[in-house]
């Protein structure tokens, strides 16, 4: 584990580790203060230092086919849902929002990003960039939540880390061990909006859909005027 007390970005400094042959599988980098934390569509990520988990792992999944790179995206995304689930109980609020952001109802509580270095056709590293929002109670996005907000508790971050790392360690080895069919399966019993109706923003439109599934690339399949669509991450957008 390499502990910063403040760095602009964990993934940036993953993979300066990485580069410089310094970075075991496994590996750790984690902050009190991220200054240029980034998330999915380039997004900036928000967070009060002190307040929250803000951590990227390495690892080597060699053994993973870029094809299928959103199978780690899923495994890592339940990793996450299974430490918030152990949290605040078995509450059908708690979802992942595709690709792979945490929500708890219609505000997000984590982001997850992701970086993959591949070797020919196979995945040779794999930054996993990880903020939760833990004991924030002021966010500057409506749509934001934390632990602390949804249980009215605070929490100790160096116990929730120990917990994360834990959930992370067994769905990365349900990966490694080929047991892909749980993963998808897990995966859609805990996708927001599955098989529901609601309203989504496809090319300037705001359209009622079906979330169907996900596809083996990792595209969203929603069933919109009768017709199954796949979207890749820009091409639709959730109404909240």
């Amino acid at each position: 584990m390499v502990w910063l007390p403040e760095c602009a970005s964990t993934n940036t400094e993953a993979q300066h580790l990485i580069g410089e042959n310094r970075a075991t599988d496994g590996c750790v980098v984690i902050t009190d203060k991220q200054t240029a934390g980034r998330g999915q569509r380039g997004n900036r990520w928000e967070a009060n230092p002190g307040e929250n988990l803000t951590m990227s792992v390495i690892w080597r999944p060699t053994f993973l086919p870029a094809q299928d790179q959103f199978l780690l995206s899923q495994a890592v995304a339940l990793a996450v849902h299974d430490w918030a689930s152990a949290l605040l109980g078995p509450d059908g609020a708690l979802r992942v929002k595709w690709p792979n952001d945490i929500y708890y109802g219609n505000r997000k509580l984590g982001g997850i990003l992701i970086e993959n270095t591949l070797s020919g056709a196979m995945i040779q590293h794999s930054v996993v960039g990880i903020g939760l929002n833990v004991n924030q109670r002021e966010f500057g996005a409506h749509t934001a939540t934390s632990l602390a907000w949804v249980t009215g508790r605070p929490y100790a971050l160096p116990t929730l880390i120990s917990r994360l790392l834990e959930c992370l360690e067994r769905r990365y080895l349900q990966l490694r061990s080929g047991r892909l069919a749980a993963i998808r399966h897990n995966y859609l019993a805990a996708l927001f909006r599955y098989q529901e109706q609601h309203a989504y923003e496809v090319e300037g439109r705001r359209l009622e859909g079906e979330i169907r599934g996900v596809d083996e690339v990792g595209r969203l399949i929603v069933r919109i005027e009768g017709q199954l669509r796949h979207f890749d991450l820009k091409e639709i957008s959730y109404v909240l």
